[in-house]
């Protein structure tokens, strides 16, 4: 695998109600398709470039992250690197979460996209050795459940 993995999905909605749920992280949880985001600790705002949100978390242990926006084009890209939270930080974390929008005939092109380009060196090879194949899935998921909560259950 490169350091990107990315999957896409055309949805059956103009990007704005699309952009809007990834921009608020109150709803992260509703669209997080691997069930891991449990709430964020700084949501019902909508964010900017530079913006810091937390989300707290649960992947076999509950912990938490801290995650900076890094990119965003309003209603068509958005990104955010997230790192582990406290004295952890320094050694885990760095991907990046990237969604890209595009209009086309039909609704929107939506690339979610998981980076390790950044990611810890000290974590990077267990990252990509445990979690890649997972990822992929969860992404889809994700995509799904967004087309879901704009277009309806008939977006499938």
């Amino acid at each position: 695998m490169s350091d990107v993995l990315s999957v896409q999905r055309l949805i059956p909605s103009p990007p704005e109600p699309i952009f809007d749920l990834l921009a608020d992280p109150a709803g992260h949880a509703d669209i997080d398709g691997g069930g891991t985001v449990k709430g964020a600790r700084s949501g019902g705002r909508r964010l900017a470039v530079g913006d810091r949100f937390g989300m707290d978390m649960h992947l076999g242990v509950a912990y938490s992250t801290r995650n900076t926006v890094i990119e965003l084009d309003e209603n068509r890209r958005i990104a955010w690197q997230t790192t582990a939270s406290g004295p952890l930080g320094t050694l885990l974390g760095g991907r990046v979460w990237r969604y890209v929008l595009e209009p086309v005939e039909g609704g929107t092109l939506v690339t979610e996209s998981w980076d390790l380009s950044q990611e810890r060196w000290t974590s990077k090879p267990f990252v990509k050795a445990t979690m890649t194949s997972s990822t992929r899935a969860n992404m889809e998921r994700t995509l799904e459940r967004i087309a879901e909560l704009v277009a309806g259950p008939s977006a499938h």
